[in-house]
Parts: C-alpha cells; sequence; structure tokens
C-alpha cells in the first residue's frame, strides 16, 4: 500500500472527511427534495413583464385569473370574504404585506379595484407579481430595443 509505514503504537492523527462529505451530501439531498414541497401553490397565469422587478416577502398572495376569479394564498375567496379576511390579518399583524399577481389579459378596472380592498382596510404595502424579462434597462439618453 502507498502510505507511511506506522507501529502499532503510534498515534492516529489523520482525519478521515469521508464519513462528513457523505453526511453533508445526504442532507443536501433531502434538502432538494423536500424545497420542492415548501414551494407555494401558484394559479397558473399569464403575468406581464417587467425588468425592474424585485423580490417582496410574500404575507399575502392576492392573484387574479384571466376568468377574474379571486384567490388569497392560493384558494378561491369571494370579495366579500377577501374583505374580512384582509381585515382579520390587518388586526393581528399592523405591517402586513400584500402581493397582487393579476393574469395580463385582466381589465385594469379589477386590477384597482383589488387595490383599493386591500387599502381599505388599511394595507397599504402592495407589490405586483411580475414576471421578469431578464433584460437590460436602457441607459439615459439611449435607445430601447
Amino acid at each position: 500500500m502507498a502510505g507511511p509505514v506506522r507501529d502499532d503504537d503510534e498515534l492516529l492523527s489523520d482525519i478521515n472527511i469521508t464519513p462528513f462529505v457523505d453526511v453533508v451530501l445526504v442532507i443536501l439531498i433531502i434538502f432538494l427534495v423536500t424545497a420542492t414541497y415548501i414551494i407555494t401553490k401558484s394559479i397558473p397565469m399569464d403575468l406581464p413583464k417587467a425588468a425592474t422587478g424585485e423580490q417582496v416577502v410574500t404575507t399575502l398572495a392576492i392573484s387574479l385569473d384571466a376568468r377574474g376569479t379571486i384567490y388569497l394564498d392560493g384558494r378561491p375567496i369571494e370579495e366579500s370574504r377577501l374583505v374580512l379576511r384582509l381585515r382579520e390579518v390587518r388586526a393581528e399583524q399592523p405591517d402586513v404585506r400584500a402581493v397582487i399577481a393579476a393574469d395580463g389579459g385582466v381589465e385594469y378596472r379589477r386590477v384597482m379595484r383589488l387595490m383599493d380592498l386591500c387599502r381599505k382596510q388599511g394595507i397599504s404595502r402592495l407589490a405586483f407579481n411580475i414576471k421578469s424579462d431578464d433584460q437590460p434597462v436602457a441607459a439615459a439618453g439611449g435607445a430601447a430595443p
């Protein structure tokens, strides 16, 4: 065998990292498998694109699909029940945030109605869910592509 010859009385000072690497890889695999279950269910819709979108912490996810159905955190909800739920959440969490995701084909007034419902219940921290188009923003004075 290649390696230093040792006496039986000599102290072992080598660190075997193979078990450590095995454990780390198993933990990584577990994380990757469970991460797919952690992702919130989404409603399929054609989101508008924007280059300047940013990530926000979602507390309330309000969605409006192409048919005009309103969803709160992935579940269909009537507008009257949405108002009650917004009021309840605002009472529990004064700093609540809402992210509105509306299908690109939805009329503008429907989206504005959702915004008004949120603001009337005291939820002023609103954001819009978009699909990033990953195009660089044109420099000032430059022509857009």
